[in-house]
């Protein structure tokens, strides 16, 4: 156990950084899913039709492949048609986009439940498409769509251990090359499970409160 314990002394700052960058990953895709989702899902909605079926298929193709495949696709692949990015840029863009396909079917599914007679509601007293989208159907939208964003957003955290492969240093690569020098597996590897978890548990947390806050609003 002293072992462990001296191990951990000394990988802790290597493990802190990784940690670091990892909810520096998770933050600026979830803004950008966030924003690339709620336009996707706008989109869909409005039903305007080769855009609607771009998106839908964009959604489908995000979906139905591994995120581990579209990040080699943006990051080795598309070098082959002269579209290069760094490791860094390549590793939020196929977070992003993987998230945003996702989060879209979350805010599609929320305003899906929103009543019709809310959209009547709001057409009839001059408001146009949008601006009912805005001020009437979007915040009901949001409160029934919160758990599912939620449950995206933090399995975006875990995601985000896959951009180790294109030599980010997140956690999981801060963590394997601790290993390379020590040759202490078992504790590094349970040591950044921990860590995975603390930060999934802490969103679950926000989750909470912000959907308590939300439903409270909306019985006001």
């Amino acid at each position: 156990m002293d072992a462990w314990i001296d191990l951990f002394r000394t990988a802790w700052p290597v493990l802190l950084q990784g940690t670091l960058y990892t909810l520096l990953f998770a933050v600026i895709s979830m803004v950008l899913g966030l924003a690339l989702g709620f336009l996707v899902a706008l989109v869909r909605v409005a039903r305007v039709p080769a855009l609607a079926q771009l998106a839908a298929f964009y959604v489908s193709a995000m979906r139905g492949t591994p995120l581990l495949v579209q990040i080699f696709v943006i990051y080795y692949g598309l070098p082959g048609i002269g579209i290069e990015f760094d490791p860094v840029t390549a590793g939020v863009l196929a977070l992003t986009l993987n998230v945003g396909a996702y989060l879209s079917e979350s805010m599609r599914g929320g305003i899906a439940g929103v009543d019709r007679g809310q959209w009547d509601a709001g057409l009839s007293l001059g408001l146009g498409w949008w601006q009912t989208m805005r001020f009437v159907v979007a915040p009901q939208a949001l409160r029934l769509a919160v758990p599912s964003l939620s449950n995206s957003l933090i399995s975006l955290i875990k995601d985000t251990s896959l951009v180790s492969v294109i030599t980010v240093t997140e956690l999981m690569l801060a963590t394997k090359e601790v290993i390379a020098q020590t040759f202490q597996p078992l504790p590094l590897y349970l040591a950044a499970a921990a860590i995975y978890w603390v930060l999934s548990a802490s969103f679950e947390q926000v989750q909470r409160r912000v959907e308590a806050r939300l439903n409270l609003s909306y019985r006001r």
